[in-house]
């Protein structure tokens, strides 16, 4: 039995993820094993209502779980920031999440914004470090509102932060490589962020050299990555990078798969409780229309099941999308896929058989 917390969040959130977990029962049924969901009203609504985002009981109740399901998060009526940082990122903080895992996978039938390519030319995994960087928060404001005001935000890299997202991405690209032979570039600025990313590149080589001999070792400036990703997306297998880069360059990644409608996540703690998501946001202008398409939700359940274990059930969910965008929906826009919300995940959850 496996117990799984669930944040359908704001906007479309608690549609999408409605179809996600639709999906997981389905395939549950279908591969003979059982899950146990906990629902959370955390989101806008409860802060507007209670003036609550997370408390600190419910920090205690997440670490039971063997994985969590996040939906959407952020609000119209609730200030940027207060439920990004108090609910999103204190969750991936406080439970070291520190691997942001985002695959980019063209799937058949989606559109692809970039000229000849297709299927087989999209499809490599982002590991990006999740609790460092210049995320962590440290900085602050001298003279703020001042003619004279300082603002500064610290970029933090340990070696122990930096060693454990590097090792765990040589690992997954041992398992999950797709190229011959596996590769995993390492993403960074060292030509002039020469402090902190001197210490990435140190470690990237370290590791790699003394305990993953068979893995293939690559390094790209992020800018130049982003070139690559448009014009020769084939180069790479698996990206490893800090926490800013990989914020961006995921969103990227997003587009020339086709789209936030099927772009998939995970915040990976590999020894706790691991959180999943649609990378996309809570599109309120769509909220209750079941107009909103719910792959990317789906995506991410599929990428909790092989987290626990269940890759064929993984498998089986990667299967059935495929199915459905090269056979099935128009779209994966708003309201021009051809079916409704609920449709599509009735549609995948079909496709299991």
């Amino acid at each position: 039995m496996y117990e799984i917390g669930v944040i359908p969040g704001d906007g479309t959130g608690p549609e999408v993820t409605r179809e996600a977990v639709k999906v997981l029962h389905a395939v549950a049924q279908k591969k003979g094993f059982r899950v146990h969901l906990e629902t959370y009203d955390f989101g806008g609504e409860r802060y507007l209502r209670t003036g609550e985002v997370l408390p600190d009981s419910a920090l205690q109740e997440f670490r039971r779980f063997h994985a969590m399901l996040l939906g959407a998060v952020g609000h119209p009526d609730v200030k940027p920031g207060i439920l990004e940082k108090g609910l999103l990122l204190r969750i991936r903080f406080e439970l070291q999440q520190y691997i942001n895992l985002r695959p980019v996978k063209l799937y058949p039938g989606v559109d692809c914004p970039l000229k000849n390519k297709g299927p087989e030319h999209i499809n490599f995994t982002i590991v990006r470090e999740n609790n460092e960087g210049l995320y962590s928060g440290a900085g602050g404001f001298l003279r703020k509102g001042t003619a004279e005001e300082v603002a500064i935000q610290e970029m933090i890299n340990t070696r122990p932060g930096v060693e454990r997202c590097v090792r765990w991405a040589f690992q997954y690209t041992r398992k999950y490589g797709t190229k011959s032979p596996k590769t995993l570039t390492l993403v960074a600025k060292t030509n002039v962020l020469t402090f902190a990313h001197d210490l990435w590149e140190r470690c990237f080589h370290e590791v790699g050299k003394a305990d993953f001999p068979d893995i293939k070792r690559d390094y790209a400036h992020v800018d130049a990555t982003c070139m690559w990703m448009v014009k020769n997306p084939e180069f790479f297998d698996v990206i490893v990078t800090e926490n800013m880069f990989g914020d961006i360059i995921t969103d990227l990644g997003a587009m020339i798969q086709g789209g936030l409608g099927i772009a998939a996540g995970g915040n990976i703690n590999p020894e706790g409780v691991s959180m999943f998501e649609p990378i996309g946001g809570s599109a309120p202008k769509y909220t209750g229309k079941g107009v909103i398409n719910p792959l990317a939700a789906i995506c991410s359940m599929g990428m909790m099941l092989q987290h626990l274990g269940e890759e064929e059930a993984a498998r089986s969910v990667e299967d059935a999308v495929k199915f459905v965008t090269a056979k099935k929906i128009q779209s994966l826009s708003a309201g021009k896929m051809g079916y409704s919300t609920s449709e599509v995940g009735d549609l995948v959850a079909s496709a299991l058989a």
